[in-house]
């Protein structure tokens, strides 16, 4: 008797599913600038671009190492975009459209969740950055995240990295991007930072 492929498939670093493309796009502003007779580069292609987005999202690596070649287009220009798009609250629209995707096709475990944060240098500033107690007051911003039992993301807040895990903990949780389940039975995993009363 055969036996069944356990083996998971393995991800595409460089490329978006076409199937979450298709979703992806329907989100991002229509391109209404016409070239002129005069010429000039041709605009980047936002398919081009979110595939550079999606490589950065998925290894971590810096923005300035992402190579022409991989996507053609520059990692200046995809950062330029990722940004732009960011600051108009597309961004946050894609992320849902993600973790819906990925809900629908791999499915989330509810049973287990788990919330932390992470301090992360913020030099040139922002609304969302504060003076960190444990850096030498420099300016900085916290990252929580909430993620499933698979660690698949949930909830991302950014806040400065002087304010207390307690005082974000409440906004993690209403700001999930998929509806929470209430007949399953879930638990939060937390460090002592979140278990204090808020003040």
């Amino acid at each position: 008797m055969k036996e069944p492929n356990t083996t998971k498939k393995s991800v595409d670093y460089f490329r978006l599913p076409r199937l979450l493309w298709r979703k992806l796009k329907k989100c991002l502003p229509k391109n209404k600038s016409k070239r002129t007779k005069r010429g000039g580069r041709p605009r980047a292609s936002d398919r081009a671009v979110i595939n550079g987005i999606w490589y950065v999202l998925w290894t971590g690596c810096q923005w300035k190492a992402v190579h022409k070649d991989w996507f053609g287009v520059s990692s200046s220009v995809i950062h330029e975009r990722f940004q732009r798009w960011r600051a108009m609250g597309i961004f946050e629209k894609l992320m849902k459209k993600m973790v819906e995707h990925y809900a629908k096709e791999s499915g989330l475990e509810w049973k287990w969740q788990a919330m932390d944060s992470k301090s992360c240098a913020a030099p040139l500033g922002g609304e969302k950055s504060g003076k960190n107690p444990t850096d030498r007051g420099k300016l900085g911003a916290k990252i929580h995240l909430l993620v499933d039992e698979k660690d698949a993301p949930l909830s991302v807040v950014l806040t400065g990295a002087n304010r207390h895990d307690k005082m974000a903990a409440m906004d993690v949780i209403v700001s999930m991007m998929v509806k929470r389940p209430v007949h399953k039975e879930q638990h939060l995993c937390a460090d002592k930072a979140y278990d204090a009363l808020r003040t």
